[in-house]
C-alpha cells in the first residue's frame, strides 16, 4: 500500500485527478456491473417464480374437486384382462397388422409392434392411458424403412385399482 501511495504522491494534479475519477468509475462499474445488475436479476427471476408457483398452487387448489372426481372414471372394464384390452383397443386402433405380440408379464402387458404407423400408436398409447388406466412402464421405439413407420416394444404397468 505504501508503494501506491508512494506512487500516488509523485504524480502531477493532473494526473492525481485523473486516477482518482478513473478510480471511482472502475469501483463504479465493479459494484454496479458485477454486483447489483446480478443480484437485482437474480431476485426477479425469484419473485417470477414465487408468482408463478403461487398461480400454479391456486389453479390446483381450484380444481383439486374435478380432478379427484375424475382420478376414478378411467378403469379397465371388469372381468378383461389387460392383455386383451391392450390387444383389442390395438385392433381397433388400426394396429392389427403391426401387433406381433401381445403377452402378459409379471409387471402387465408386453407388446411388441412392426411396421406401426407413428402417430397412430402415440393416439394408442394415449387410449389406453386415458381410457383403461394402462400407463407406460417401458418403451422401446425405432424408425423402421418408411417414414412415419415404426418398430416399437412397449410394457404397460398392470391396470390401477
Amino acid at each position: 500500500m505504501n508503494k501506491l501511495k508512494a506512487w500516488y504522491a509523485k504524480l502531477e494534479a493532473r494526473e492525481q485527478r485523473v486516477v482518482a475519477v478513473g478510480g471511482i468509475a472502475v469501483g463504479l462499474l465493479v459494484l454496479f456491473g458485477g454486483i447489483l445488475w446480478p443480484l437485482e436479476s437474480a431476485v426477479s427471476t425469484a419473485v417470477k417464480t414465487t408468482e408463478t408457483r403461487r398461480d400454479d398452487l391456486a389453479w390446483m387448489r381450484s380444481n383439486a374437486p374435478e380432478i379427484q372426481a375424475g382420478a376414478g372414471a378411467v378403469r379397465v372394464p371388469r372381468g378383461e384382462p389387460p392383455v386383451v384390452v391392450v390387444d383389442r383397443v390395438g385392433r381397433e386402433a388400426g394396429l392389427g397388422s403391426s401387433l406381433r405380440g401381445t403377452q402378459p408379464s409379471p409387471m402387465g402387458v408386453r407388446v411388441q409392434l412392426e411396421a406401426a404407423p407413428f402417430d397412430v400408436l402415440i393416439a394408442w398409447l394415449a387410449n389406453l392411458d386415458e381410457h383403461y388406466g394402462l400407463a407406460i412402464e417401458s418403451i422401446t421405439v425405432d424408425r423402421a424403412a418408411k417414414p412415419g413407420v415404426v418398430n416399437a416394444n412397449v410394457s404397460f404397468a398392470q391396470a390401477k385399482p
